[in-house]
């Protein structure tokens, strides 16, 4: 334990030759400080761990060496270098407004740019995470920031620049720092297993790459943590069980299941996924991810927004070719239905299931259609023999959007898939009609035909009956593919349907008096007892 020190310390670059992923900016800054074109305030900004902090130590390490290198490094060897090395040097002064982001804190800070260096050049004040100074500090700040004295240089490091005043931004030269590509990565992580005598798969230390997100001190961290684990030997495997990663050839296989439309094997491998300890939000998104590197995949040029090793992206490419364009696009739209909704869901396994069960279903042949959309049958999710049901098991099929009457509206619906052995008797013939009027819009005609009683008239014959003319001219538009229905339910090569008309004679409302004098019709006991009992009615 003594003496040891984590990579991301031990292997922090000490030159800008050394910097991993940021070319341009040390480039610039390089031939900056070679032309002698200092600024007095730079703002270095980008996402954690990516070098920002580093490269203003650095960045002062060489402004304030005695004979820099011919290729703008700092020498190391004098007594600016050394005392920076052994830190310990004066020149430099750091303060994490993180902690310290009060007005007394700025204050102290503009009290030491009053002292000048005593070796060296310049002073520099590396204020990390500004972005939390308080109002009050940032204004306090203002006036010494846009004129320090000339051998003081602000070096500011922000992850959120967008929190930062204006103000402080129109005084400072900005550099974006970019974040760690998993080609840059992953190099480098093999340049620290060779100095520490480990070895390492590259598919190993591309799983640590992504999982630090960008970042090279986390990256660095996760080594550690990788090293320690697998006793010195990094392999894929070992990185995965030790991150919890789920292994990405979980996500190739499912595709080809979902391709091949493998129902029980996507459950089946799904079931083997919850039982290793991975949870179904976490599944979802990495699925999600997936669709959308494939989708990426799909022509070379955007091949290489996949960050990711060669190998891998190799195998992308070639799963890609195999997969529709619109296949993913509906793929990725439940895919992130599911992962919104999955919080919300009181069964969140079944809620998975069944998204990719209809993810599966996107590949199947549509068919032909009459309608705008193309009629969509599901297929059996389980390979089983077919099972005789009643009319009564045939799914409700709900229009999205009124239909017009007439022929085309059964030619925009799709018809339920049943096999039956089916009779004309009332029963059946009830419910088909039922089943008819939920392809119906929303308004009376449906509320009527879900409502009807049939009566059979003949052997391929049925009445329904109406009580006005108005009813029955509207009902005799639908008569067509209420036919046509009805027929295709129950399997019947004729049918006759027909419509009558019954006469409605409205109840007349009798008064209470004219109401009692038909109550003693009926009952002669009734006018007894009034005479008995002298009752006036």
């Amino acid at each position: 334990m003594e003496g040891y020190m984590v990579s991301a310390r031990k292997y922090r670059p000490m030159t800008f030759d050394t910097v991993v992923g940021q070319g341009a900016l040390t480039t610039t800054l390089k031939k900056s400080i070679q032309t002698g074109h200092l600024a007095h305030a730079y703002l270095f900004c980008g996402p954690r761990g990516v070098g920002k902090t580093t490269c203003a130590r650095i960045f002062a390490k060489i402004i304030n060496c005695m004979s820099p290198t011919a290729d703008g490094e700092a020498c190391g060897v004098c007594e600016s270098c050394m005392a920076f090395n052994e830190q310990r040097s004066l020149n430099i002064y750091e303060l994490d407004a993180a902690s310290n982001n009060g007005v007394e804190e700025i204050k102290k800070l503009i009290e030491q740019t009053r002292i000048p260096p005593q070796v060296g050049k310049y002073k520099v004040f590396i204020i990390d995470e500004v972005h939390m100074l308080s109002n009050q500090a940032f204004n306090a700040f203002l006036k010494t920031l846009e004129e320090p004295p000339h051998y003081v240089v602000f070096i500011l490091a922000t992850t959120e620049k967008h929190k930062l005043l204006p103000t402080i931004l129109s005084r400072c030269q900005i550099y974006d720092f970019n974040r760690m590509t998993v080609k840059d990565t992953v190099a480098h992580l093999q340049q620290v297993a060779e100095k520490e005598g480990i070895t390492a798969e590259p598919e190993a230390l591309a799983v640590i790459a992504e999982k630090a997100d960008g970042g090279m001190r986390d990256a660095l961290s996760i080594f550690d943590q990788v090293a320690a684990y697998c006793d010195g030997n990094i392999t894929y495997k070992q990185t995965i069980a030790n991150l919890n990663v789920l292994d990405y050839d979980y996500y190739f296989k499912l595709v080809d299941y979902f391709l091949e439309q493998k129902i029980p094997d996507i459950i089946a491998t799904y079931n083997e996924i919850v039982n290793k300890g991975f949870e179904g939000s976490h599944f979802i998104a990495g699925l999600n991810a997936h669709l959308r590197n494939l989708l990426m995949c799909r022509d070379q040029k955007t091949t290489q927004l996949l960050d990711t090793n060669d190998d891998v992206r190799q195998r992308y490419y070639e799963q890609a070719q195999k997969c529709k364009p619109q296949f993913l696009y509906s793929a990725i739209r439940k895919c992130t239905d599911c992962d919104i909704n999955y919080k919300l869901s009181q069964n969140k396994r079944l809620l998975v299931e069944i998204t990719l069960i209809e993810v599966a279903q996107l590949t199947q042949d549509d068919g032909v259609s009459a309608g705008r959309r193309p009629a969509k049958r599901l297929k059996p999710l389980f390979n089983r023999a077919a099972v005789k049901t009643s009319v009564a098991a045939a799914p409700a099929v709900v229009s999205a959007k009124p239909a017009a009457a007439g022929a085309t509206v059964a030619a925009q619906q799709p018809q339920p898939v049943i096999n039956v052995e089916a009779k004309f008797d009332q029963e059946n013939l009830t419910r088909a009609i039922k089943l008819y009027s939920q392809t119906l819009p929303q308004g009376g005609m449906r509320v009527h035909l879900f409502n009807c009683v049939p009566n059979i008239v003949g052997d391929h014959a049925f009445e329904i009956t109406v009580d006005n003319p108005a009813i029955e001219a509207q009902l005799r538009q639908y008569v067509p593919p209420l036919t046509k229905y009805v027929k295709n339910i129950l399997k019947m090569q004729a049918l006759d349907v027909k419509i009558k008309v019954v006469s409605f004679t409205p109840k007349t409302v009798l008064t209470k008096a004219q109401l009692y004098a038909k109550m003693k019709e009926k009952n002669p006991a009734l006018a007894i007892l009034e005479k008995e009992m002298q009752l006036h009615v």
